[in-house]
C-alpha cells in the first residue's frame, strides 16, 4: 500500500516538474495582477489573509477586481450576483468544451472545472502532454500551479500595500500581453491556426455588431457553435502519428 502511494506521489511530482515551465508566463502575469488585487483589497481595510482567501475560494480574476467595488454599503446582493455572472459567463463555455477531457479524473474533475481561468484554459490546449506523464496529472498540475501564483500574488500585494506606495494603473495590460503570447504559441502549430482565425473573426464581427461592452458573450457562442460543428474535422487534423492533417472544411 505504501509502495503504491509512494509511486503515485512520484508520478504527481513528475507531472508538476513537467508542467512548471509551461506555466512560467502565467506566473509572471498572475504575480503582478494578483499583487494589484491585493493592494486594492488592502485599501478597503482588509488584510492579506482576506486577499488570499478570496483567491482560494473565488479565483475569478476580473471577477475579484469587480468584487472589491462591492465592499460598500447600499450594494444589493442581486446586483453582485448579476454583475459577477455577466463578467464570468464565458467560463460556462470553457467547462462545456472540456467535460469529455475531464470525465476520467474522478473527484478532481470538480476542481478542474473550478480552476478554468482564461490562461489555464489556454494552456490546456497549447501545451503538449509529455510522454512520461499522465494527461490528467499534467493538467491538474497546471491548474494547481496557476492558482497558487494568483494566491501568492494576492498575499504579497496586500502585505506590500501597507508599507510601499504602489500604483496599479496600467498593470492590467500584463494580462493582454499574456493572451497575445498564448495566441502566438497556438499560431506556431499549424493545426491550431483555424481555431485562432475563427476566434479572431468572430470577435471582430461581434465587436462591430454588439459594441465593446456586449460582444464577449455573442463571440463565445459563435466560436462554440463553429468549433462544435467542425469538431470531427478538427480531430482528423491531429492523427495518432502526430503529423498534421489537411485544412478543415465545415459542412
Amino acid at each position: 500500500m505504501k509502495t503504491k502511494q509512494a509511486e503515485q506521489k512520484g508520478t504527481y511530482l513528475r507531472a508538476f516538474r513537467a508542467a512548471f515551465p509551461y506555466t512560467v508566463p502565467v506566473l509572471t502575469g498572475y504575480l503582478f495582477i494578483g499583487m494589484a488585487f491585493g493592494v486594492m483589497i488592502q485599501e478597503k481595510g482588509y488584510n492579506f489573509l482576506w486577499a488570499m482567501l478570496m483567491s482560494l475560494v473565488i479565483y475569478a480574476g476580473s471577477g475579484q477586481y469587480l468584487a472589491v467595488n462591492f465592499f460598500a454599503p447600499g450594494v444589493s446582493l442581486f446586483n453582485v450576483i448579476f454583475m459577477e455572472f455577466m463578467v464570468n459567463i464565458r467560463h460556462i463555455f470553457y467547462g462545456l468544451s472540456l467535460l469529455e477531457r475531464f470525465s476520467g479524473m474522478g473527484k478532481k474533475r470538480l476542481y478542474m472545472i473550478f480552476s478554468l481561468t482564461d490562461e489555464t484554459y489556454s494552456l490546456f490546449f497549447v501545451t503538449k502532454v509529455p510522454k512520461d506523464v499522465k494527461e490528467e496529472q499534467f493538467l491538474f498540475a497546471i491548474a494547481v500551479l496557476d492558482q497558487s501564483y494568483w494566491i501568492i500574488g494576492s498575499g504579497i500585494g496586500a502585505l506590500l500595500g501597507n508599507v510601499l506606495p504602489f500604483s496599479a494603473e496600467g498593470i492590467d495590460f500584463a494580462m493582454t500581453a499574456l493572451f497575445v503570447v498564448i495566441m502566438v504559441e497556438q499560431w506556431m502549430e499549424k493545426q491550431n491556426r483555424p481555431s485562432v482565425v475563427i476566434g479572431l473573426v468572430c470577435g471582430l464581427v461581434c465587436r462591430l455588431v454588439f459594441g465593446a461592452d456586449n460582444f464577449i458573450l455573442p463571440t463565445m457562442i459563435c466560436v462554440m457553435v463553429i468549433l462544435l460543428s467542425c469538431k470531427k474535422i478538427f480531430d482528423k487534423m491531429i492523427p495518432e502519428d502526430g503529423k498534421e492533417g489537411g485544412e478543415p472544411e465545415c459542412q
